[in-house]
């Protein structure tokens, strides 16, 4: 028997877990939910919707040229599904427009709007297929945001989706709160009774499950609403919705989002919804370049997925954008995959694979360096020779010239020195200490 809905007359707010004045508990049940990870999975962006919540504006043309990354990184597999963006501003339009003019089947353009009528004719007059919807479902939400009894809330839901439906428009419903709403009192019902809507329609609602504020959790034995497993076997077992109609929306609060993205996919969830760079509202989205390499793990694929576009993108945004990438940052950043250990450098002159995470020059273009310091020792100087300077390719690091870089090194860290040797110190200092190996 299908769950019905329970319009309560005070809030759930769930203050044996979210007490706000101490850090949100979870417990650990003994009952477990097994991975069903779906057949096709794959990825959609919000770097223009959400990831421009959280820095200045894109131009129209930075927003084309980032959309010709994310078609290129998605190759053949379409693996960025779709792309959403906003549709109030004239800005947000021509980006639309200029998009569509590039013709590619993905990703595929969507819209956002609120849960109001009026907003849907933006979406008519872009020639969109389908748009997502603001449908919050917690009760911080529905009773202190919204000021509506949970039944109202669910009623004007309802009201704006039938209007997309009416007008061949897939509603695409994002369950705002999810990781903090009574699944069984309002989640569940509100799935049932807006599949109801369509049952007799070509289109369906896809439901994208929102975890607002990163309270998500990716252990199988953590109880919904924070247990993803948990939250999504209770969708899959309780409602009539399918996988391929299921997305993931995370938050970076608690430092899990794109754990939690990939937790989703296992569990099944057929899309996970990301950013580049992991921009969004707060602490930010998955971020794409992440779940990318997340798929290609998952399924194994590596043909047919451009990654050196990733590598492209990012130096996009450092020299056209003028963001500044934090040079850890995973697989973008200036020094990802640069060790500056000696007993590291000593490691990669005998096998890159001891220290480098994969063949990061042919996914990424971005073969593996030394960044030279006080503590590179023999071995990093003559890594960075040997992968810098041709004719030093077989340099050993007890080469007499390599123990007078050493020591002119060491003696600048002496003098209070704190910063890396540059490529154009060490180049200068192979010409004084090793002439033949530039001479030559």
């Amino acid at each position: 028997m299908k769950k019905t809905l329970k319009n309560v007359a005070e809030p759930n707010l769930f203050r044996d877990t979210f007490s706000y004045d101490r850090i949100p508990a979870f417990k650990l049940t003994e009952k477990t939910v097994e991975p069903r990870l779906p057949e096709d999975f794959w990825i959609t962006d919000t770097t223009f919707r959400d990831g421009q919540q959280a820095r200045p504006p894109y131009t129209v043309g930075e927003i084309v040229e980032i959309f010709k990354f994310m078609h290129r990184i998605g190759g053949k597999h379409g693996l960025i599904r779709q792309s959403e963006f906003f549709l109030y501003g004239e800005q947000d339009r021509k980006a639309v427009e200029a998009c569509q003019e590039l013709g590619y089947e993905f990703p595929q353009i969507t819209a956002w709007i609120r849960a109001v009528k009026k907003d849907f004719e933006l979406v008519k007059q872009m020639g969109l297929r389908e748009t997502g919807i603001l449908t919050s479902c917690s009760d911080y939400h529905i009773f202190l945001k919204l000021r509506k009894t949970r039944r109202q809330a669910l009623d004007s839901y309802k009201e704006i989706v039938e209007a997309a439906l009416e007008n061949g428009v897939a509603p695409r419903c994002h369950l705002e709160d999810a990781t903090r709403a009574d699944i069984d009192g309002f989640v569940i019902p509100m799935i049932n009774e807006l599949n109801e809507l369509c049952a007799d329609s070509p289109l369906k609602v896809k439901f994208r499950l929102c975890d607002t504020m990163g309270y998500g959790l990716p252990f199988p034995n953590v109880p919904a609403p924070r247990g993803i497993p948990a939250l999504l076997n209770k969708i899959l077992t309780e409602t009539d919705t399918p996988s391929e109609l299921l997305e993931w929306h995370g938050h970076n609060d608690f430092h899990k989002v794109l754990a939690n993205a990939v937790c989703a996919w296992i569990y099944g969830c057929s899309a996970a919804n990301g950013t580049f760079l992991g921009f969004g509202e707060r602490t930010g989205n998955p971020p794409i370049e992440g779940l990318v390499f997340e798929w290609m793990g998952l399924t194994g694929i590596n043909d047919g997925i451009d990654t050196t576009a990733i590598t492209e993108m990012a130096n996009f945004f450092r020299t056209k954008i003028k963001y500044n990438i934090p040079a850890n940052y995973p697989f973008v950043g200036a020094d990802f995959n640069t060790t500056r250990a000696g007993i590291h450098a000593d490691g990669l002159t005998k096998n890159e694979e001891i220290y480098n995470i994969f063949d990061t020059e042919k996914f990424l273009g971005r073969p593996c360096r030394v960044a030279v310091s006080n503590t590179s020792g023999l071995a990093g100087i003559a890594y960075w020779i040997q992968e810098n300077i041709p004719a030093g390719a077989n340099i050993r690091k007890d080469n007499p010239g390599i123990v007078e870089i050493r020591d002119w090194i060491d003696s600048e860290y002496a003098k209070g020195r704190t910063t890396t040797i540059s490529d154009e110190e060490m180049l200068r200092l192979v010409g004084r200490y090793l002439p033949e190996l530039v001479n030559g």
